[in-house]
């Protein structure tokens, strides 16, 4: 009986083992892809600075492509999944964030908000939404649930937003309602075009002199109008 229970026993090691070897393997490619997105948002513009993003770019492309994870599980499959209340819930944001760049007008004009800077903000909301959705959330959700993960993740967003205090609280905030909206319908598109709506909306009603040009670490610092 003893004889025939050690091999049971040992293939459920096997398994924890492999868990285990998966969730690390998870949390260091969220750490290594969120230590170069820092790296970049702390170094002046260069050559260095230009190697960094791609680095972090590429990294997260090529560990996204290898990982365990199906495109439905990273939000890429269900392109109208939960569309209509996460647009919904995100223009009334917007209609939020409109109404407080209004009683904030005291404090000066926005910024300047030239249509080819607007589409490239786009484009850059939907490979945010990637990166923090598609790649990080997944991999935390495995390590520490679905709750959890959320904080933890919206907290990681907010930091890549340090030293503005708009845009820290408002990340933190906004990668909350990011997070639930794709915990729930596993679908990054709306999501990239909220962030967007959001994201232009703030540069075009808040006053420039809290925002900065939008701007964060090292470029928030060294902003001078």
């Amino acid at each position: 009986m003893a004889s025939q229970s050690k091999p049971f026993i040992s293939a459920e090691h096997e398994v924890l083992s492999s868990a285990q070897v998966t969730d690390l393997s998870g949390l260091l490619e969220v750490a290594t892809v969120f230590g170069l997105i820092l790296i970049a948002v702390w170094t002046p513009q260069g050559h260095l600075n230009a190697f960094v993003c791609w680095a972090a770019a590429l990294l997260t492309v090529a560990l996204s492509i290898r990982g365990p994870y199906s495109a439905r599980e990273m939000g890429l499959a269900q392109p109208f999944s939960g569309a209509l209340p996460t647009i919904g819930i995100g223009m009334i944001l917007v209609a939020s964030i409109t109404a407080l760049g209004y009683f904030c007008r005291s404090l000066g004009p926005p910024q300047p908000l030239p249509w080819e800077r607007a589409w490239q903000y786009a484009f850059w909301a939907l490979l945010q939404q990637f990166i923090v959705q598609s790649f990080m959330f997944v991999r935390l959700e495995t390590v520490f649930r679905s709750q959890r993960a959320v904080l933890l993740v919206s907290t990681l967003f907010a930091v890549a937003h340090i030293p503005s205090p708009v845009l820290t609280i408002l990340s933190f905030l906004g990668a909350i309602f990011f997070c639930l909206m794709f915990r729930r319908y596993r679908n990054i598109y709306p999501l990239g075009f909220v962030h967007a709506a959001l994201g232009l909306t703030i540069a075009a009603t808040m006053p420039d002199s809290l925002m900065h040009h939008m701007r964060v670490g090292l470029g928030f610092l060294r902003y001078h109008p």
